[in-house]
């Protein structure tokens, strides 16, 4: 199975540490958060990545051009194409009638065999995993009655599920697609209506490196030796 990789993005919420380069090639370690993302799926044996590429494309081809660990099929899906659009111009270079897709920002211990199990077992086109993530703040515990602080909890587990990316979807997803299309408003949403997507709910690690401060803690992760994605 292929697995196509979203790392196209501009990554502008980087902010100036993001200094012209990609965002799916800042280091975790001494390794792009890129590399982390296609070996953990090495892992499991799925070993083939179509990469989107848009945000200065040279950069990901020139680190990645002649890695002997992966194969890899670099794919100019634009500067500014949606996540939906990028996934649609992939779609030719897809061989199998399944395949993996994901984020190149974000990482997890997710069993990927389990996933693809319960994809298979729901015959839908599409599968998407589901996380709960971390409060962006610490929790204030307030007396309903006296409006005393009862306690605090510093960034607690929520109680509702995100899309968390490590999706699943069969080739006839093209047909929920369109070039302009962001992948998690208007495909999701016919892919909805269509009764046509199920949600994988996954409760381990998850962590997705939006700004300058999560790449901060995912090398602090790595540093301590509790990077839970690391089956290698």
């Amino acid at each position: 199975m292929q697995t196509v990789i979203l790392c196209g993005g501009e990554g502008t919420r980087m902010g100036k540490e993001l200094n012209g380069l990609p965002k799916a090639l800042f280091l975790i370690g001494d390794k792009p958060i890129l590399w982390h993302i296609m070996k953990y799926y090495a892992t499991f044996g799925f070993n083939e990545f179509l990469l989107c590429l848009g945000y200065k494309p040279e950069e990901i081809i020139r680190y990645f051009k002649d890695c002997k660990e992966f194969k890899v099929k670099f794919i100019d899906t634009g500067l500014h194409t949606n996540t939906g659009g990028r996934i649609r111009k992939a779609e030719r270079f897809i061989s199998g009638r399944t395949f993996f897709a994901t984020y190149g920002d974000g990482l997890s211990d997710i069993n990927l065999d389990s996933l693809l199990r319960f994809h298979k077992k729901h015959g839908k086109i599409a599968s998407l995993t589901t996380v709960r993530p971390h409060s962006a703040f610490g929790i204030v515990g307030i007396d309903p009655h006296t409006s005393a602080v009862t306690h605090f909890e510093e960034k607690p587990v929520l109680d509702h599920w995100i899309n968390g990316g490590f999706f699943v979807f069969e080739k006839e997803v093209a047909g929920y697609l369109k070039d302009s299309d962001i992948l998690e408003r208007e495909s999701f949403a016919r892919l909805l209506k269509a009764k046509q997507i199920c949600a994988y709910k996954h409760k381990g690690f998850w962590r997705c490196m939006d700004t300058y401060k999560d790449n901060l803690e995912l090398n602090e992760i790595w540093k301590e030796g509790m990077a839970k994605w690391k089956k290698w």
